[in-house]
């Protein structure tokens, strides 16, 4: 078996499971809830809950990984009672990690296309139904969508392949370093547009009113929810991470960083986004139209904007990679823990895998429309998402939550023991109360709610 790799710096450490974290719906979801329930105010609410929620699953996510030094395919297996079936969590790690880039490789090919669309300037001159189009015309051609899902994860391999340090650290290191250059330089732009100061008002300025107009407990669900989610906790992503670094510093402390910088980029995405739509009076949509549709309208009516928009799409390019080469970087470590692969094998076998596994979703927008897993209107990329995001993540984060606090599992005392080795913030111990009953209750209700949500209302 290969002698496991460690990260050459800290720096890398903090910036890879940050862009692990900082996804897609740091983008494309925080900004549009931020805007649904009252700016500023949900800002502060949804901060709350990324401390209480977020956080402690974090770290425990780390700690079983740094303690066992394996990814989640075999952690549990290594620091498990005798006798007990706390392994079988594995599963939900693994089938996780593959469903999720089942659907988000497609997602970052949309981002590739984009790019290249932006800089051949097919947006330039377009009105916005125009616009429009283009993107719901990428979705009716398999053959490019194939072509750019393939090149995403044929990218995302290569840099797995070059190892720990050479490969996945030294490019997610460049790539984030680029993201807050290329974040801070749309802010900058968006800001400074005449009449983009309302905008920034929406959205830095508590407005309490909004969430009585939306029931506080939609308000906080809706918090809570954006919260839990948009650290990918539960499926093992973040372990791994805890499993390549040395015992010089406390698990708080580096999730603390993490979380602060994925709120950082989301925060920073709404400032781009609220004053260039309150700046040219178009409405911030939900999801993909927001990203696809409404910020190249926006762009097209800027000066400079095919210039921006390419930075831009560059950005989301990269918050996508970063998601995407942990993501593998965990699927390769699951092979070389689980069959004692070689790396050059585990990418190899897995490239073929993720493509073949990735078609569904592609085909799920043309080919095999007419299938509506959730309804009518649904594609298969729903069904894959509601997989993951709505079952695989709660469950996988109760699993680390009851592994880390019941003297059936791991147990606290070596928990917290893990948790706190090094320098740095130490895990509260006023809080085992917290984490072993009431936090384990909220992470059920999301999950109920979840469904409730789903298919009740």
């Amino acid at each position: 078996m290969e002698k496991r790799e460690k990260f050459s710096s800290r720096l890398g450490f903090i910036l890879i499971s940050a862009g692990c974290a900082v996804g897609l719906g740091n983008v494309w979801r925080f900004p549009y809830i931020t805007g649904k329930y009252g700016g500023a105010a949900f800002v502060l609410i949804y901060l709350v809950f990324l401390v209480i929620l977020g956080l402690p699953i974090m770290v425990m996510e780390f700690s079983v990984g740094r303690s066992s030094q394996k990814s989640a395919a075999r952690s549990f297996h290594a620091l498990e009672p005798a006798g007990t079936k706390w392994h079988f969590l594995s599963y939900i790690a693994i089938a996780g990690n593959y469903l999720l880039m089942m659907f988000y490789t497609t997602v970052g090919g949309w981002m590739l296309s984009y790019v290249v669309k932006m800089i051949k300037g097919e947006f330039t001159g377009l009105d916005p139904d125009a616009v429009g189009a283009v993107f719901n015309n990428m979705l009716t051609r398999p053959g490019s969508m194939a072509f750019w899902m393939i090149l995403t994860v044929v990218i995302s391999f290569l840099v797995c392949s070059l190892g720990l340090q050479k490969g996945v650290e030294r490019i997610t290191k460049f790539m984030m370093g680029s993201l807050f250059v290329i974040l801070i330089i749309l802010c900058i732009r968006s800001v400074t547009l005449p009449g983009a100061a309302d905008g920034a008002a929406f959205y830095l300025i508590p407005d309490f009113s909004k969430i009585k107009e939306y029931g506080w407990f939609d308000v906080i669900f809706a918090a809570m929810g954006q919260a839990f989610f948009t650290l990918s906790l539960g499926i093992g992503a973040m372990a791994i991470f805890g499993s390549y670094i040395a015992k010089d510093h406390t698990l708080t402390g580096e999730s603390i960083r993490i979380c602060l910088l994925d709120t950082l980029v989301a925060l920073l995405a709404g400032l781009i986004i609220f004053p260039a739509c309150f700046a040219f009076k178009v409405n911030p949509g939900e999801g993909p139209g927001l990203v696809f549709v409404t910020l190249p309208n926006i762009f097209n009516q800027m000066a400079g904007g095919r210039i921006f928009g390419t930075l831009f799409f560059v950005f989301m390019s990269f918050a996508a990679l970063s998601t995407i080469i942990a993501v593998f970087e965990n699927i390769i470590s699951f092979s070389i823990d689980l069959f004692s692969w070689k790396r050059g094998k585990a990418v190899a076998v897995n490239l073929v895998l993720i493509i073949v596994l990735s078609l569904p979703c592609v085909f799920g927008f043309n080919i095999w429309s007419s299938i509506a897993p959730l309804g009518a209107g649904s594609t298969i990329q729903d069904l894959e998402d509601f997989i993951v995001s709505n079952n695989l993540l709660p469950l996988g984060s109760l699993g680390y939550l009851l592994f880390c606090t019941s003297r059936y599992g791991w147990g606290w005392k070596n928990f917290i023991a893990e948790a706190d080795a090094g320098k740095g913030a130490k895990f509260p111990q006023w809080s085992r109360i917290y984490v072993s009953f009431i936090l384990p209750a909220i992470v059920l209700f999301i999950f109920i709610m979840g469904y409730i949500q789903k298919f009740v209302k």
